[in-house]
C-alpha cells in the first residue's frame, strides 16, 4: 500500500513538475493576452468538450473490444459493453502509477475472472489486446519516421524508439515461444514456483499454486490456439477496433489545437502520437510522467514553430490533463467503487474476496 502511494505521488508529482517547466520555458505576456481572448470564444469550450468526448470514446471502444475478445475465449460467460467500459475505467488508474501502464492488466485480468472467465482466459484476452496494440504501433512507426525525418533529428529519439523496438519486439517472440512450446513453458513456471514454495512455511497452499499454475496456463494456451483458430474473425475484429480506438485517440492533440486557434496538423499530429506511443510505453517512469509530456513538448514544437511556441505549455497542459489527470481521476472513482480503495489492489485483496 506505501509503494502505491509512493507511486501515486511519483506520477502525479512528475507530470505537474515537467508541465510548470514547460509553461515557465514559454509562457509570457503574449500567452496571457491570447488565452484572455480565445477563452471566451465559443470555439474554444466547443473544441475542448470534443476532445473530452473523444477520451471518453477511446474507453468505450476499448471496451468493446475487450468484450469480443472475452466473448471468443468463453461464449457462455456475457461481458455487456458498460461492463467491460467500466473494467478500462477501473483499469486506467494503476494503469498511470506504474512504468509501460502495466499495472493496469492485472486488474483486467481479476474483473474479467470476476465476471466470470477462468483466469488463463482472461489473461489470454488481455495479452492479446497487447499483442494487437504491439502490432499497430510497430507498423506505425515508420509512418511517424517518414512524416517526420525533414523536421526533426530523428537521432534525438532515435536510441528510445529502437529501445521500444526491441522490447515489442522480444515480448511477441516470447508470446510465440510460450504458445508454441505451452509443456516447456509450463514446466519450467512449476519448477521455479516449487522452487519458491520451499520458502513458504504453508506447504498446502504452495502445492495448489502450482496445480493452479499448470491449469491455468493450459487454459491460456487453449484460448489462444482458439483466438487462432476458430476466432480468428474476431480477432480481425479487434484489430479493426484497436485501429479505431487508437486514431481515436489519436485526434484529441489536433481538437486541442483547434480550441487554441491553431491549425490541427492532421497527419502530422497522428504521426507524432505514433512516435511518442513507443517511447510512452517503454518502462521508464510511473505512467510515463515527464516522459510524456517531454515528448509532447519536442514533437509539438517543432509543429508549432516558433510563430507559436508561447502556446506550446499550454496545449502540452490541456492535452495531459484529458489524456493522463482524467483518466486517474475516473480511474480513482471506478477503482473505489469496485475495491472500496484506490490502493488496496493486491495479490492479497484477490484472496481475501475471492475467499
Amino acid at each position: 500500500m506505501n509503494k502505491t502511494k509512493i507511486s501515486i505521488f511519483v506520477s502525479i508529482a512528475l507530470s505537474l513538475t515537467i508541465i510548470v517547466l514547460i509553461l515557465h520555458f514559454t509562457i509570457d505576456v503574449k500567452t496571457i493576452q491570447y488565452l484572455s481572448q480565445v477563452s471566451f470564444h465559443v470555439e474554444f469550450f466547443l473544441f475542448f468538450g470534443v476532445a473530452v468526448l473523444l477520451n471518453v470514446l477511446y474507453w468505450i471502444i476499448w471496451g468493446a473490444r475487450l468484450k469480443v475478445l472475452s466473448y471468443v475465449i468463453d461464449p457462455k460467460v456475457h461481458i455487456s459493453l458498460w461492463e467491460a467500459t467500466k473494467i478500462v475505467i477501473a483499469n486506467q488508474f494503476l494503469a498511470g502509477i506504474t512504468p509501460s501502464v502495466a499495472g493496469g492488466e492485472p486488474v483486467r485480468i481479476y474483473l474479467l475472472n470476476k465476471d466470470g472467465l477462468s483466469t488463463g482466459g482472461a489473461t489470454a484476452a488481455v495479452i492479446s489486446e497487447r499483442l494487437i496494440d504491439a502490432i499497430f504501433i510497430l507498423v506505425l512507426v515508420p509512418f511517424g519516421f517518414f512524416v517526420f525525418k525533414d523536421r526533426i533529428n530523428v537521432n534525438l529519439i532515435s536510441y528510445g524508439l529502437s529501445i521500444g523496438i526491441i522490447v515489442f519486439a522480444t515480448g511477441i517472440v516470447l508470446f510465440a515461444l510460450v504458445l508454441k512450446y505451452p509443456n516447456k513453458t509450463k514446466a519450467l513456471l512449476i519448477r521455479l514456483s516449487e522452487r519458491l514454495s520451499r520458502l513458504s512455511k504453508n506447504k498446502e497452499k504452495s502445492t495448489k499454486l502450482v496445480n493452479r499454475i499448470g491449469h491455468e496456463i493450459d487454459n491460456f494456451h487453449n484460448s489462444m490456439v482458439l483466438f487462432l483458430t476458430k476466432g480468428k474473425k474476431s480477432f480481425l475484429g479487434a484489430s479493426g477496433l484497436t485501429v479505431l480506438m487508437w486514431s481515436t485517440g489519436f485526434l484529441i492533440p489536433s481538437v486541442i489545437l483547434l480550441a487554441l486557434g491553431l491549425p490541427p496538423f492532421w497527419v502530422e499530429s497522428y504521426a507524432a502520437q505514433a512516435l511518442l506511443l513507443i517511447i510512452v510505453m517503454l518502462p521508464t517512469t510511473p505512467g510515463s510522467s515527464g516522459v510524456a509530456e517531454l515528448g509532447m513538448a519536442a514533437l509539438y514544437g517543432v509543429l508549432l514553430g516558433a510563430s507559436h511556441q508561447y502556446l506550446l505549455g499550454v496545449f502540452v497542459l490541456l492535452f495531459r490533463f484529458i489524456t493522463f489527470h482524467m483518466n486517474m481521476i475516473c480511474g480513482a472513482i471506478f477503482q473505489y467503487r469496485i475495491f472500496n480503495s484506490i490502493t488496496s489492489f493486491s495479490l492479497e485483496t484477490i484472496e481475501k474476496k475471492e475467499g
